[in-house]
Parts: C-alpha cells; sequence; structure tokens
C-alpha cells in the first residue's frame, strides 16, 4: 500500500472522530485508486467499522443517538445494499470513481435545498436506501445520512453519534452483502495489519477537535469542508 493511501486513511479516521463523518470520503478515492474495487469496499468497511466501535465504545461518554432514526436508516439500507453490490459489479473502476465524486456533488446540492425547510417522512428511508447502495458500491454511505440529519437540525453530538451507531451497522450488513452474493472483497491481511493501527491512532488524535468544533459552532462549516475535499481528491484520482 502506497504511503498516500495510508496517508488518506489516516486523514479519515481522525476527520472521523472529529466529525463522525468523512472516513470513506476521504480514504475511498485513493484505496480505489490503489487497489480494485471489490478489494478497496471490503477493506474500508473492515476500518470504518473499526472507527465506528472505537468511537461508540472508547470514548469516557454515552453516545447520544436518536433511536428511531437510527432504525428506519438501517433497515432501508438492506436492500439498499443489494442493489449496491450490483453496482459494485457493473461498473469499472473509473466509472465507480465518478459516481463517487458525484455523490458528494449531489449532496452538496441537497444541503442546499433542504436547509430551513422541514424533512419529509420519506426522506429517512430514501437516505437509508441510498446509504446502503453506496455502502457496498463505493463505501461512500455517509453524504445521504449526512443531509437527512443536518437537514433535522439536532445538536452536533447527536449528529455524530447517530452517524456512528448507522455506520457500524451498514458496514455489518454491507459485509453480509458482499458474503451472500458471492463478491469477493476480501482484503490482504498484509494490509489491515498496517492500517487498523494506523486507523486506531489517527482516530484517537481526532478525538479533541469534535468537542471544540461542537463547542465553537464551527461543526457544520467543517463537514461542509470535508465534502469538498473528499470531490476533489476523487476528480484526482480519476485524472490520475
Amino acid at each position: 500500500m502506497p504511503l498516500v493511501a495510508a496517508t488518506a486513511v489516516a486523514a479519515g479516521a481522525a476527520l472521523q472522530s472529529a466529525t463522525g463523518f468523512g472516513f470513506s470520503l476521504i480514504a475511498a478515492p485513493i484505496v480505489f485508486a490503489t487497489v480494485g474495487p471489490p478489494e478497496a469496499v471490503g477493506l474500508l468497511l473492515i476500518l470504518g467499522f473499526e472507527v465506528n466501535v472505537l468511537t461508540l465504545f472508547g470514548e469516557r461518554r454515552r453516545p447520544q443517538p436518536l433511536p428511531r432514526d437510527t432504525l428506519i436508516l438501517v433497515l432501508w439500507a438492506v436492500p439498499g445494499s443489494l442493489a449496491g453490490v450490483a453496482v459494485l459489479r457493473a461498473l469499472d473502476p473509473v466509472a465507480l470513481q465518478i459516481a463517487l465524486s458525484a455523490g458528494v456533488v449531489a449532496t452538496l446540492l441537497a444541503r442546499r435545498l433542504v436547509a430551513g425547510h422541514h424533512v419529509p417522512r420519506w426522506a429517512a428511508p430514501l437516505a437509508g436506501f441510498t446509504s446502503g447502495a453506496l455502502s457496498t458500491s463505493t463505501s461512500t454511505s455517509g453524504p445521504p445520512l449526512l443531509v437527512y440529519l443536518l437537514g433535522r437540525e439536532i445538536p452536533p453530538a447527536q449528529v455524530r453519534d447517530t452517524l456512528t451507531v448507522a455506520f457500524a451497522c451498514l458496514g455489518i450488513i454491507g459485509g453480509i452483502a458482499l458474503w451472500a452474493t458471492g463478491t469477493d472483497a476480501a482484503p490482504e491481511a498484509g494490509l489491515l495489519l498496517v492500517l487498523m493501527p494506523l486507523a486506531a491512532v489517527a482516530h484517537v488524535a481526532g478525538r479533541p477537535v469534535f468537542s471544540r468544533l461542537a463547542s465553537g459552532g464551527r461543526y457544520e462549516p467543517v463537514v461542509t469542508a470535508v465534502l469538498l475535499i473528499s470531490v476533489v481528491a476523487g476528480l484526482v484520482s480519476v485524472i490520475a
């Protein structure tokens, strides 16, 4: 694994720790460009699950996810994950890279549209289904969930915790979907031995940032910046 990919994984893990979001958006474009799409999805599912578990159980506080919203999002992600496997098998690596970047752009546009408006009832099922599909096709399940939760106008801590629980569940659902459909997405053991400790260290480094963002009112602008950075990284990887 080239140094740039390891750096992307570390940066993504730190951002995920600080905001509850951003691991795959930062790491996926580089990892996809380094290994094949199926292996990249499997690798990012495992590393993402690790980061989310550390967020839920490695901090000295009680998580505050929204139970009802999390349940709806996760349930609808199940059929979405199966649809995502079909996309993973049908599209070539370049198409998946473009789809990844296009999804982030759509997220930014959608965020502008939902700002200040009531979130409709169908938004949660749609976000869950789309997130499940993205989880097994590009490993970037966060954008639909983020748009939905920001539209709910809830405190940053609840956004982060709801995202974390949903992501952890999506990691399990995605792995089961890949296995059930016979999709070989198992990453090399050597990559896991190097990247899992790196992701854990980066996660610990990102923890203090969250309290500063939440207390300073800078949470949403930083999340938007993460989305923009991921767009640039995705486009650069396609061009390269």
